[in-house]
């Protein structure tokens, strides 16, 4: 199962995630085609490798049309109408609509209206609408099964709205982090964006304490704005498959040919001895055979060495011929028979790990 971890050591916004899908290997160019289809005022993406604190990060800015002035603000319903218009797969719009719902329950539920008449400001800026929807186009692109995240700090202090001057975290983002698992910080400023906490309460699946049990493909790093005086200001992205132990981690060892004959093939009669490498436990086949005509005793020893144990076989044949045929024995029933089975069907070993 392919998953990605959210480490958001020092917080989550629109921007900072989907700098850090595209470091991770999201298909940049996928994402700004598919981005052209919204319908809203013209916009480019700028991206920029940035150092925030000994971390090379990604930095992403969406640039507006000077030219064109943005809409003051958007309503959840007309956000919601941009989505199915402009043609996405179904994952896409879901992923996204997923996100703009819980901000727009958050936003209707502070201020007392229905979801339909919340506007957004900020949210519903240009650039928090590429953020949301690039976000999602980005997790498309990786094939993301799962989302894991870890606990998230929110900020203290104030900030600045269009409403005025609002606590941290904002109202909408300690709504939508209820229930959910939040971070202690010593920083006085917005760490966790209502965008970022739109992304995390949408999207994610599970919380965890540290990175999960997986196998990891990829890592990416994806700069805030701000600098932090003690720690970098970049959220971390971790892809990768899911427990790889649950699922039998195989190995493929180089491949090699050998020839294995096991049962009683009727060879031409006299002692001989055999050298493999192979791999049971020490065991011992004696074996009578009564036919009319020819009196033979041929001993086998076999030592098998395929990388595992050795095991002998001791065969004592008494072989009578009338019409001779392979599968016509009668084992005397004195004679205890230990099976084992020995699966040499093709050349292939693997070496299964749990």
């Amino acid at each position: 199962m392919k998953i990605l971890y959210l480490d958001c050591f020092s917080g989550i916004s629109g921007d900072m995630t989907l700098g850090a899908l595209v470091d991770a290997g999201a298909d940049r160019h996928y994402i700004e085609e598919e981005l052209r289809k919204i319908q809203i005022e013209p916009f480019t993406l700028e991206w920029r490798r940035v150092n925030k604190r000994g971390i090379s990060a990604l930095k992403l800015d969406v640039v507006l049309d000077p030219h064109t002035p943005p809409a003051h603000h958007r309503h959840y319903s007309e956000i919601v109408e941009l989505i199915h218009r402009a043609g996405f797969n179904e994952r896409v719009v879901k992923l996204s609509l997923a996100i703009f719902e819980k901000i727009g329950v958050a936003e209707a539920k502070i201020h007392n209206i229905p979801i339909d008449r919340v506007h957004f400001h900020e949210v519903g800026a240009i650039d928090s609408i590429v953020d949301v929807i690039g976000v999602a186009l980005a997790i498309d692109s990786l094939e993301i099964e799962k989302i894991l995240s870890s606990a998230v700090p929110l900020g203290s202090g104030t900030v600045h709205c269009d409403h005025g001057i609002y606590p941290v975290p904002a109202p909408a983002t300690l709504e939508m982090m209820r229930g959910l698992p939040i971070a202690p910080t010593s920083y006085s400023l917005e760490m966790t964006t209502p965008t970022g906490a739109g992304i995390v309460s949408g999207l994610v699946d599970e919380f965890a304490k540290g990175l999960p049990p997986m196998i990891v493909e990829s890592i990416g790093y994806g700069a805030g704005t701000r600098d932090l005086p003690n720690q970098p200001n970049v959220l971390r992205v971790v892809v990768g498959q899911a427990d790889p132990y649950l699922n039998k981690w195989q190995v493929h060892h180089e491949e090699f040919t050998h020839e294995h004959v096991h049962g009683h093939h009727q060879p031409e009669h006299h002692h001989h001895g055999h050298s493999h490498e192979h791999g049971h436990q020490h065991h011992e086949h004696s074996h009578e055979h009564g036919h009319e005509h020819h009196h033979h005793e041929h001993s086998h020893e076999h030592e098998h060495e395929h990388g595992h144990h050795h095991h002998g076989h001791s065969h004592e044949h008494e072989h009578g011929h009338e019409k001779h045929s392979q599968d016509d024995h009668t084992h005397d029933e004195k004679h205890p028979h230990v099976h084992h089975k020995h699966d040499n069907d093709g050349p292939d070993d693997t070496c299964i790990r749990q």
